[in-house]
């Protein structure tokens, strides 16, 4: 295994100034993968002032968006020549299996080639003339790069989540100091390495491996920041604006969710079940817009919950290299007891556990769940407000489109949605009136680097992707000129 005890930092390879390391776990049965080098205040500090550096002073800024577009397409290629030992990295270190890790880094590599595309685009659009009432004035808007951004990213797609910052930010002129989550460092640091062999000038981009308290948190405070960008749990977005509020910092945050999925009785049931399945169940429901909270119309209810549970127990459990596994571990201890103890819960609030919730017989070590169902499951419980981030899906019946609508959007989360219906005039009607910031009709999860992505209420502030992604990076710049030889008058002499 490639030694990963280095901080990416200023276009070099340096170890933390305190020498510190920690391990990174497979979740699948339990062991050091391998040492991971421990950044604290004093690597962010060296970080920030690389990229400022960077910014300041460096060519990057100042580049044609074709001159970017050139290294983030190298980005890209970089990206496809390893995407085998990528993908298994990102097995061994999430626990996901094999074809969705394989899935994710060809997501990467395109997402790097979708920004390249943008940034060539920007510099035929960065500067738009302004119509003013006043002749004598010429006025434009300009586009320009917010400056340094500081990146903190989740666990549940670590090479995904990072492309969704960092080709956006690089696009835009922006340069970077990256902290990914320390459950699943290993191919940030790749794609630290990936950059510097396709020329990403030096402190554009730095990498900066470590725990929260020790690299995030300086990292969300450091004054040379210009922009943070979070993706992860509410109490840390939280702890993240707060500390940007001090230096009024541009933000984005993609929080939490506790989607809902409404499905009509004229729905087929088997699609029905087929996309619950996906919604909850794919990456182990460790997906922020997973529709967990499923509501189901009468009529349809207890055939669909008969078929749920006959599928989901035919789901195959284990190592996420092993061919045919579509459920692999659990990230963590931490985070395999938090589900363990939510699924308690919900059996204390009276939901009724129809599937799962245990660990599989034939998985002695690792952190595997098999998948829960909870039907009937109380409006008012914790399980059915709150997000468990695990493979565990609550069910709950409805009678009309009124009631349906009312309880899905009864939730302080708004970050996805989907409704299921043959009639897709009322399809259509239901999407618009659910409070979230990305629905799904007909299906739910499918992801397109195209299309924005974001949420309302606590689910975040700002969107990601397609063009709404470079518009996170840059800052509007008006330029007026006084065109006219005439005095302005201000004052007679």
């Amino acid at each position: 295994m490639k030694s990963y005890d280095q901080l990416y930092i200023d276009g070099q390879w340096v170890r933390p100034k305190n020498g510190a390391t920690f391990d990174t776990i497979d979740p699948s049965n339990e062991s050091v993968i391998t040492q991971v080098a421990a950044a604290t205040a004093g690597d962010i500090d060296l970080a920030v002032n690389a990229a400022r550096r960077a910014f300041d002073e460096g060519p990057w800024p100042q580049m044609t968006g074709a001159e970017r577009a050139t290294i983030l397409r190298a980005i890209a290629r970089g990206i496809r020549e390893r995407q085998d030992k990528l993908a298994e990295l990102e097995v061994r270190d999430n626990g996901k299996p094999l074809p969705e890790a394989q899935w994710d880094i060809a997501d990467t590599a395109g997402c790097f080639d979708y920004y390249a595309d943008l940034a060539d685009d920007l510099d035929g659009h960065r500067e738009q003339n302004i119509s003013l009432a006043d002749e004598r004035f010429t006025s434009i808007a300009r586009k320009e790069p917010v400056g340094v951004a500081g990146a903190i990213i989740p666990w549940n797609f670590p090479m995904l989540m990072a492309a969704w910052k960092v080709a956006p930010a690089l696009a835009a002129g922006c340069c970077m100091v990256l902290k990914p989550s320390e459950l699943t460092p290993l191919t940030a640091l790749e794609l630290a390495d990936i950059a510097h062999q396709a020329g990403l000038p030096a402190g554009v981009l730095n990498v900066v491996t470590g725990l929260g308290p020790d690299a995030g948190a300086p990292l969300s405070e450091h004054p040379g920041i210009d922009k943070l960008a979070f993706t992860g749990s509410v109490p840390t977005g939280t702890r993240i604006m707060q500390a940007a509020a001090r230096d009024i910092k541009n933000i984005s945050l993609e929080l939490g969710g506790k989607s809902p999925f409404i499905i009509f009785d004229d729905s087929d049931i088997e699609a029905a079940v087929e996309w619950i399945m996906f919604g909850i169940f794919w990456n182990q429901g460790q997906v922020c817009s997973a529709t967990s909270r499923v509501l189901v119309q009468r009529n349809l209810y207890e055939p669909l919950l008969k078929r749920l549970v006959e599928q989901t127990q035919r789901v195959s459990i284990g190592n996420g290299m092993d061919e045919g596994v579509l459920l692999g571990p659990l990230v963590n201890r931490g985070q395999y007891d938090k589900v363990l103890a939510a699924i308690a819960q919900g059996r204390e609030e009276g939901a009724t556990l129809l599937a799962g919730g245990t660990r599989p017989a034939n998985c002695e070590k690792g952190y595997f769940l098999t998948p829960a169902i909870f039907a009937d499951v109380p409006q008012d419980s914790w399980i059915w407000k709150e997000e468990i981030f695990g493979p565990v899906v609550c069910v709950r019946p409805f009678d009309d489109e009124a009631e349906a609508l009312r309880s899905a959007n009864d939730s302080r989360f708004g970050l996805a949605a989907a409704v299921m219906s043959h009639d897709l005039a009322r399809a259509e009607r239901v999407a618009r009136r659910l409070r979230a910031g990305i629905v799904w009709i007909n299906c739910s999860q499918p992801t397109f680097t195209e299309a924005p992505w974001g949420g309302y209420k606590q689910s975040g502030i700002g969107r990601e992707l397609g063009e709404w992604g470079l518009s996170n990076y840059l800052e509007t710049k008006q330029i007026t000129r006084y065109d006219s030889h005439q005095p302005w008058g201000w004052y007679i002499k």
